[in-house]
C-alpha cells in the first residue's frame, strides 16, 4: 500500500512540475504592496499605471474618516442622540435659534453615489471638542440650553460611552476638524465598484465614510472613479468575508496615479459639474469621455483597454 502511494506521489509531483513548467509565469513582487499572481497581460498594465503614476500616500492629500458619536442610535433607525432629523432641528432652533450655530447637516455611508450623494436630511449636534493646537475651545453646552435638555434626557447612555470629549456633552477630540468644512472626496469603505462623491457645501459625515482633502481633488476624484483605477484597485486591495471590497486608506494609498497639471484637473471639473447635471444617459456618456482621457494618460495598447474594460462587470 506505502509502495502504491510512493508512486501515486511521484505521478502528482511530475504531472504538477510539467504543468508549472509549461504554463506558469513571472511574476515580481515588492515589500511594501499586495502579493497577487498576474497574467503577462496584466503585468504590462500594472507596469505602464506604475511608470506614470505618483502612490497616493505622495500626493499633497490627506485621508481620514467621519465623525465618531459613540451614540448614533440603531442603524434601522437612523438617527441618534446626537444625529437628529430636519423635524427635532427645527425644533431646537424654534425653543432657542442659537442652537442653529452647532446643528450641520450629516451624510452616511449609504447616502452616497458615484458623483453625487442623496441627502437624507439628517443633522449632527456638533457638540464638538475644539482644536487645542489651533485655540479654538470646545462647546460648551450651557451655551445652548435647548440642545442641553435634549442631550440630558439621555445623559446617562452619554456618559458611558468611550467615544467623548472632555465633558460628557463634548463629541470626541478630531484634530482635523476644519478640514469637512474644505472640498473633500467622500466614499463608504465596504463596496464592490467605486462610488466617489464630491462634497464642496462643508457637510459633516458620520464615521462610515471616507474623505480625501487637498490638491488637484478634481482630477482625483475622475480618476478614482474611473474603470482604469476600478481594475487596478482590485488588485491591491483586500475584501470582506462577503466578497466586497475594502476602500481603507491602507489600500487607497496604495493606488498610484498621475498627478495633473492645471488644465488637466480644470478639465476634469468641468466634466465633473457637467454630470452632476446631465440626464442619466448624457452622464454615462461623460462618464465614458473621463475614462477615454484616463486612459490617455497612459500608453496601454488597444488590447490593454480593451482588456481592462472587458475585466470590470
Amino acid at each position: 500500500m506505502s509502495k502504491l502511494l510512493d508512486n501515486l506521489c511521484r505521478i502528482w509531483i511530475y504531472l504538477t512540475n510539467d504543468f508549472i513548467k509549461h504554463n506558469g509565469i513571472d511574476c515580481s513582487f515588492k515589500a511594501d504592496e499586495s502579493w497577487v499572481i498576474l497574467s503577462p497581460i496584466e503585468q504590462e498594465i500594472k507596469r505602464k499605471i506604475e511608470k506614470v503614476g505618483t502612490h497616493l500616500k505622495d500626493w499633497s492629500i490627506k485621508i481620514n474618516y467621519g465623525i465618531k458619536t459613540g451614540c448614533n442610535g440603531k442603524p434601522e433607525i437612523d438617527e441618534g442622540i446626537f444625529i437628529i432629523s430636519d423635524k427635532q432641528r427645527k425644533e431646537l432652533i424654534t425653543q432657542d435659534p442659537k442652537s442653529a450655530e452647532i446643528i450641520r447637516p450629516i451624510l452616511r455611508g449609504r447616502d452616497i453615489k458615484k458623483y453625487g450623494y442623496n441627502f437624507a436630511d439628517l443633522w449632527l449636534i456638533n457638540a464638538h471638542n475644539g482644536i487645542k493646537e489651533k485655540g479654538i475651545k470646545p462647546i460648551d453646552i450651557n451655551d445652548y440650553p435647548a440642545i442641553k435638555r435634549r442631550l440630558d434626557k439621555y445623559y446617562s447612555e452619554l456618559e458611558k460611552r468611550q467615544d467623548k470629549g472632555d465633558t460628557t456633552y463634548n463629541l470626541r477630540n478630531c484634530a482635523y476638524m476644519d478640514d469637512f468644512s474644505r472640498p473633500k472626496i467622500v466614499w463608504i469603505e465596504l463596496v464592490d465598484r467605486p462610488n466617489f462623491a464630491l462634497d464642496e457645501t462643508g457637510i459633516m459625515i458620520n464615521n462610515t465614510v471616507f474623505f480625501i482633502t487637498g490638491n488637484n481633488i478634481h482630477f482625483l476624484l475622475a480618476y478614482l472613479n474611473s474603470t482604469l483605477c476600478d481594475w487596478h484597485f482590485g488588485k491591491i486591495c483586500a475584501t470582506s468575508g462577503a466578497g466586497t471590497r475594502r476602500w481603507i486608506k491602507q489600500y487607497i494609498e496604495q493606488i498610484y496615479a498621475p498627478i495633473p497639471n492645471e488644465k488637466q484637473n480644470q478639465d476634469m471639473k468641468i466634466l465633473i459639474e457637467k454630470i452632476d447635471k446631465a440626464s442619466e444617459n448624457l452622464k454615462m456618456k461623460l462618464i465614458s469621455e473621463i475614462d477615454d482621457k484616463i486612459f490617455s494618460l497612459f500608453n496601454l495598447s488597444i488590447e490593454e483597454k480593451n482588456f481592462i474594460k472587458n475585466s470590470i462587470p
